[in-house]
């Protein structure tokens, strides 16, 4: 089975950061957003992974090309126009066969055979408080009868969390097509959501797939909280010499930890060097450098140089801070 994997978005709702790399690049427990997405579908078993990139996309070629040998497509988004003219870029990757939609922004634990199983098309939903920054499905007789995007009103408290079992792709390629020929937008793009309604309008049959493993890395709170659930599955044991470690935390064995006290829900990037500090609750990237300083709730960027007392931080690429 193929996977496409939408990541051409700006990312402004994580800025700084976001100004020298691409959002699925930030790390999060230990890595970039995208090696975790590209970990789970190798994991379950795909042998195909179309990519569709825009900002900053050669980053995400690099990286991807020389960790991963999976059969990969790059396809560039010249032009935000909307989710669904990004898969109807990809058309050419595509054949008759299933594929997965797995958005960029978010971390998935779920089970992806079970859901290619469940007999045809599928869109993984979650309950949601305030389903109005999503979309929502409704449902009837177990089936999708009616997707909105990000109603002011919502039809329902099911909100779709970025994962889609495409079982007949040929039909998806039509209606987005059809759409773009027609110039129907909501919000001015072209939604992935009103081409699957076109889907069901056609007799195209789609279930929900309830998703409790959804972690959304879009905005700098959400990102460390994803941080904090990943760790909790995935940490590291090793305790460098004169580091006092308060699980979960990942610290790279590349990374240079000294006389510091690490964790809880912290995670330290390749190359990084933090020394004399006490951090919890946050992520410090590639080959930043902390020193003498007490973090709590922080993002440090790629690079960046922090010095001081106890703060909270959301410092980007490249930046140096010095504080008493």
């Amino acid at each position: 089975m193929r996977a496409i994997i939408p990541v051409a978005g700006v990312g402004s709702r994580l800025r700084p950061h976001t100004y020298t790399i691409p959002k699925v690049m930030l790390n999060v427990a230990g890595k970039p957003i995208i090696g975790h997405i590209m970990d789970k579908i190798i994991a379950e078993g795909f042998d195909a992974a179309t990519i569709i990139v825009g900002y900053l996309g050669d980053k995400i070629k690099e990286y991807v090309t020389s960790n991963y040998s999976i059969s990969v497509d790059f396809v560039e988004q010249e032009e935000r126009l909307g989710l669904g003219h990004a898969i109807y870029l990809s058309r050419h990757t595509m054949s008759k066969d299933p594929v997965l939609i797995i958005l960029g922004d978010t971390v998935f634990d779920v089970d992806l055979k079970a859901m290619a199983s469940i007999g045809c098309s599928a869109i993984g939903v979650k309950e949601v408080a305030d389903p109005r920054r999503f979309g929502v499905a409704e449902v009837r007789d177990g089936y999708i009868s009616r997707l909105v995007e990000k109603p002011e009103k919502p039809i329902s408290n099911l909100a779709l969390v970025g994962l889609y079992y495409i079982e007949h792709p040929d039909v998806l390629l039509e209606c987005l097509k059809e759409m773009i020929r027609r110039d129907i937008r909501t919000k001015n793009e072209y939604q992935l959501t009103d081409g699957l309604q076109m889907m069901i309008d056609r007799g195209e049959r789609l279930k929900t797939f309830a998703i409790e493993g959804w972690y959304d890395c879009g905005k700098p709170e959400t990102l460390l909280e994803t941080n904090r659930h990943l760790l909790a599955l995935h940490h590291t044991d090793e305790v460098p010499a004169s580091v006092v470690v308060i699980p979960p935390v990942f610290i790279s064995p590349k990374a240079t930890v000294r006389n510091s006290v690490i964790g809880p829900n912290t995670a330290i990037a390749d190359g990084a060097v933090v020394e004399e500090s006490v951090i919890r609750n946050s992520i410090v990237s590639e080959d930043a450098i902390v020193r003498q300083a007490l973090l709590e709730d922080s993002i440090i960027g790629s690079n960046a140089n922090v010095k001081g007392g106890m703060k909270r931080i959301n410092i980007g690429d490249s930046s140096e801070l010095e504080y008493h």
